[in-house]
């Protein structure tokens, strides 16, 4: 049995209905969500929590009370434990276990009991292709923090980011084109679809929209002549703070306004949760509709396509040789201007 396991990091959502507000509790009250000091934070993370609980609980009755993110990110896990054992063999190939960052399996319930079963080795995997502090660092904080607790230590290596992954990036440009299969109308426009994020975030050096706007093009090349016309646009937008844009509804009422129809391809995300299947598939189709839109197309994110499973393979197998904290390619791969990037720039 090997000693050393594959943590994949994702956001983790609500189980139940009355989980929704110690869930929203929770992501409120991360410091990289909201930057102010304790007990400040906890106060307007709990009046927060408070205020957007029954909007959360209306979004959550379209999935059943619950978001399917657990079920999702278990099969995207257990898909990668099965190549890295056909790859590497049973007695070799690292276990892969899922740790949620605002709820459901979280980091202090995980590593305690990788540290009784013998682990030595971790190697860190977040679901999330481009970086963010929002995201990825956040929940390799949270991370280490308890794996320090536990006694399992720092990590033996992981992956930051991975925004132009050759398995990510195909399986992305696969799912346009499936969507693409069955429809015959006019090219629509191709809408990338990213979470959105303060405009301020950016401006400290975040690289998340670089990163972004790295993905869009590199499906765009994929596609080839199937990309045509496209945009990169931001969604899930909340709060009275400035957010990047454009916004993704924004971008429905103009080619609403134009009479073009849209493909809307999420690109940020990589299992189907709330975002997807009620903001894109309810929400803003309806929005389409309202605008004038000809047709409304929406691709599916990347899910267990296996060219994504093997994208993550082929990184995890990358960092047991070398070791490490970075992106997929090793070295550095944000410009220099972007301050909060985990990697050093080069010397």
């Amino acid at each position: 049995m090997s000693d050393t396991a594959v943590i994949l990091f994702n956001l983790g959502g609500p189980t139940a209905p009355d989980t929704v507000k110690p869930f929203l509790l929770n992501l409120f009250n991360d410091k990289a969500i909201i930057g102010a000091p304790q007990p400040v934070r906890w106060l307007l993370a709990r009046s927060i929590a408070g205020r957007r609980t029954p909007i959360a609980r209306d979004i959550y009755a379209h999935l059943g009370g619950k978001s399917p993110i657990h079920e999702a990110t278990d099969a995207q896990a257990a898909a990668l434990e099965a190549i890295l054992r056909e790859r590497l063999g049973p007695e070799a190939a690292p276990s892969v276990h899922v740790v949620m960052r605002y709820w459901g399996r979280r980091a202090q319930a995980v590593a305690p009991g990788l540290a009784q079963c013998g682990i030595r080795r971790t190697v860190l995997l977040p679901l999330y292709p481009q970086f963010s502090t929002a995201t990825s660092a956040s929940s390799v904080r949270e991370w280490s923090d308890c794996a320090a607790a536990s006694g399992l230590g720092p990590a033996t290596g992981g992956i930051c980011c991975y925004p132009v992954n050759r398995g990510f990036v195909a399986a992305a440009a696969d799912r346009i084109v499936e969507t693409l299969a069955g429809y015959s109308g006019e090219q629509p426009r191709i809408l990338f679809s990213a979470h959105g994020l303060p405009e301020k975030t950016i401006a400290r050096g975040d690289p998340y929209r670089w990163q972004v706007e790295r993905t869009a093009a590199a499906i765009a090349e994929a596609l080839g002549d199937r990309a045509g016309d496209r945009v990169i646009c931001y969604q899930s937008r909340v709060g009275p703070l400035k957010w990047i844009g454009p916004s993704t509804d924004d971008e429905i009422r103009r080619a609403g306004a134009e009479g073009r129809p849209v493909l809307v391809a999420p690109i940020a995300f990589v299992s189907e949760h709330s975002e997807t299947l009620v903001e894109l598939d309810i929400e803003y189709r309806k929005l389409a509709a309202g605008a004038g839109v000809p047709a409304y197309l929406r691709a599916p994110t990347v899910g267990t396509h296996p060219a994504f499973i093997g994208g993550l393979a082929d990184m995890v197998e990358a960092v047991l040789a070398r070791g490490g904290l970075g992106p997929e390619s090793g070295g550095r791969l944000c410009p220099e201007g972007w301050a909060a990037c985990p990697v050093a720039p080069a010397s």
